[in-house]
């Protein structure tokens, strides 16, 4: 992959997924227990032999650089290999990135020093896997002026994606914005082909057409609302080229993490049986930083009050290093490292997130909680959707209740009782 330059779009607010954006940015939230969602992109990176990246930040990054330091430091700048983080240094303009074409135009200067023929822009939010390396080279064979990662879209959704019409050979005809409507797929006549915002470019030639676009009056600087449509019209050669997914599953897995329920359900779908997202393939490794942590510990003891027994126990669930289940049950739940669930606490179908301390005689279900929150004995959170929406906390369409790592304790020793 030499000539290749990639550029990681990392500087979204996620408002959608507050208030787990709160502090951090959206490609920083935990995933998984033990990554980050911007993981996923950078091992699908590695794993495809790119191994000079450019990670473009801007709103709440301080968790974002901190992590990247961390864990993607491995690389060796003297072998042409490095992860390097980019704020905004306002070289070009004075205010913040405009959209996604005008963070890389306000970066020219520091891509233009990396000497590289093809620009690979990725988005660093999303949740996949994905070989590059067959984009790079169909994006050559095809002599395309761009190139377009695109997955099939039911019709219903086709407002939520850009969505490009194609001819049967897969060169873009036009291109939709999150249109109500859109023309299926060829082939497919329930599918729309909807862009997955990831972009190949030739060097010279995306300078070109981001110059172009910054001097375009009322223009959003988006690459799916302008670059892209303009290009089109332009007659510039457009191509789709279609999802091949490295997860080896019998459905493709792409998902964008972007709200609350969707980025519970994303966690949820890894503790099923058979996974549908495998964490496990050594030959598509997922990496991230690594705490040095001791093992996951679960504690038994047969003494308690009469007709109860404690018993540590985890069932269908991922428990991560320095977490201890004390007494305490969890079952179908992610509980990120140094995570405490102490004796006759039930913890159900939720996502615990990095030092979180759930008391005795507590009951959780379908919760996501923030880092570092102690819950105090007693607390019961999931069983009645609103006397939590009293209590302050959010409350998702789907029914999940989101406790902040800013939440005081205060707010959990109001009365609540279980539900009959």
């Amino acid at each position: 992959m030499r000539g290749v330059l990639t550029v990681i779009l990392a500087g979204g607010k996620g408002s959608r997924l507050e208030p787990l954006t709160r502090d951090r940015a959206k490609p920083a939230v935990p995933f998984g227990g033990l990554y980050r969602i911007i993981d996923f992109t950078l091992s699908n990176c590695i794993n495809s032999g790119l191994r000079r990246i450019l990670v473009l930040t801007q709103f709440k990054s301080r968790s974002l650089d901190r992590h990247i330091r961390a864990g993607w430091s491995f690389m060796s700048p003297e072998l042409g290999e490095s992860v390097e983080v980019l704020p905004p240094q306002q070289r070009i303009d004075e205010t913040w990135y405009k959209g996604t074409a005008d963070a890389i135009y306000q970066n020219i200067y520091s891509i233009e020093r990396e000497d590289c023929d093809l620009i690979m822009v990725l988005a660093g939010d999303h949740i996949y896997k994905m070989d590059y390396a067959g984009m790079i080279r169909a994006h050559r064979e095809r002599g395309a002026d761009v190139t377009i990662g695109c997955i099939p879209v039911p019709l219903p959704e086709t407002r939520h994606f850009g969505i490009l019409e194609t001819s049967p050979d897969d060169w873009a005809k036009s291109f939709l914005e999150k249109p109500a409507t859109a023309p299926p797929m060829p082939g497919d006549p329930h599918h729309a082909l909807g862009s997955m915002g990831i972009y190949v470019f030739p060097t010279r030639l995306l300078f070109e057409l981001l110059c172009e676009d910054a001097a375009t009056p009322g223009s959003d600087h988006d690459f799916g609302k302008n670059v892209i449509p303009r290009m089109i019209e332009n007659g510039q050669r457009v191509f789709a080229y279609r999802f091949r997914d490295e997860n080896r599953k019998s459905v493709p897995y792409w998902r964008d993490v972007g709200t609350l329920d969707a980025y519970y359900q994303a966690n949820m779908d890894l503790i099923a049986i058979d996974p549908v997202l495998n964490l496990y393939d050594g030959d598509w490794p997922i990496r991230t930083f690594h705490p040095q942590l001791p093992p996951p510990k679960f504690v038994f003891s047969a003494d308690g009050p009469p007709g109860q027994s404690r018993r540590g126990e985890a069932l269908d669930s991922l428990v991560c290093p320095g977490s201890i289940v004390s007494g305490g049950q969890v079952r179908r739940s992610v509980l990120s490292p140094r995570v405490r669930v102490n004796s006759y606490a039930v913890v159900e179908d939720s996502i615990l997130l990095d030092g979180v301390d759930v008391g005795r005689y507590c009951r959780v279900r379908r919760a996501i909680i923030d880092k570092e929150v102690k819950l105090p004995p007693y607390t019961v959170l999931g069983y009645d959707t609103e006397f939590d929406r009293r209590r302050g906390f959010t409350i998702t369409d789907g029914g999940i209740v989101v406790v902040p790592k800013t939440e005081p304790a205060d707010t959990f020793l109001a009365p609540n009782p279980l539900p009959g």
